[in-house]
């Protein structure tokens, strides 16, 4: 009795997971490829937008580094020398050393106050106008530095904080093909819904994949770029300095 009233269940529940069994089969394979190829045109467009905004930041990241550690290297050895070359006097030979170092930040900046000295050191006195001629050279070619430096920045900003957004938008549409999947197979096992989950899934890791990296790269950029316009303030104030004791020397 117990066997003959359990059967209708057992039966049941066979049929049941055999139902869902079949539903797994049909179920898309995983690998990037197929992944693909199950995706709608919105989902692939999403993934080509991400691409590209990720090719544009490696770029820019990869563009900023390499200029970044030229300047830092040649000003190592830009600064020692021009130093040495002020301290004696030598201002032509200041400018050819500045010259040779076109790359570092300090020389670009160093070279347009100099240059505005050295047209107005044959006359018998320095006036102060002369001076402040200077100083607003050397404050234009900072302001010129800072803006090379911190060329594509901007865009790398703007890639770390909308590709996370781009990501969600294929998510949504993911998981409205989702919905959209069970109205058509009039089923909720997984071979229903298992295309629009892995647009969603894809799109989401991409955005973030793409964002993450942008976002640590333009913080890091940023900080190294405060650091050279430290070092470009520091060295117009001491060519500032030098350009005074060279007008009082000369007065005396």
């Amino acid at each position: 009795m117990i066997l003959a009233h359990a059967a209708p269940h057992l039966v049941a529940h066979i049929s049941t997971t055999a139902t869902w069994l079949l539903q797994e089969a049909g179920a898309p394979q995983w690998d990037p490829i197929s992944l693909w190829k199950q995706m709608g045109w919105v989902a692939r467009a999403v993934v080509i937008i991400l691409f590209i905004m990720s090719g544009w930041s490696f770029g820019v990241m990869i563009d900023r580094w390499m200029a970044f550690n030229a300047a830092r290297k040649q000003s190592r050895s830009f600064a020692p020398a021009v130093a040495g070359a002020l301290r004696d006097g030598k201002i032509d030979e200041a400018i050819r050393v500045a010259e040779r170092n076109k790359r570092s930040h300090l020389a670009k900046v160093v070279t347009a106050g100099l240059m505005e000295f050295r047209a107005h050191q044959d006359s018998s006195d320095i006036p102060g106008e002369t001076i402040e001629a200077s100083k607003r050279a050397l404050e234009r070619t900072e302001a010129i530095v800072h803006a090379e430096l911190k060329r594509g920045l901007g865009g790398l900003a703007t890639i770390g904080s909308t590709a996370p957004f781009v990501g969600l938008f294929g998510t949504v549409m993911g998981i409205l093909n989702a919905f959209r999947g069970i109205s058509q197979e009039k089923a909720t096992g997984l071979a229903a819904v298992a295309g629009g989950i892995a647009e969603a899934l894809v799109t989401t890791a991409f955005g973030l994949l793409v964002a993450i990296p942008a976002v640590m790269m333009f913080n890091y950029l940023t900080g190294r770029v405060e650091a050279f316009d430290v070092e470009m303030d520091n060295s117009s104030s001491e060519l500032i300095d030098y350009f005074l004791k060279r007008r009082g020397a000369v007065r005396r």
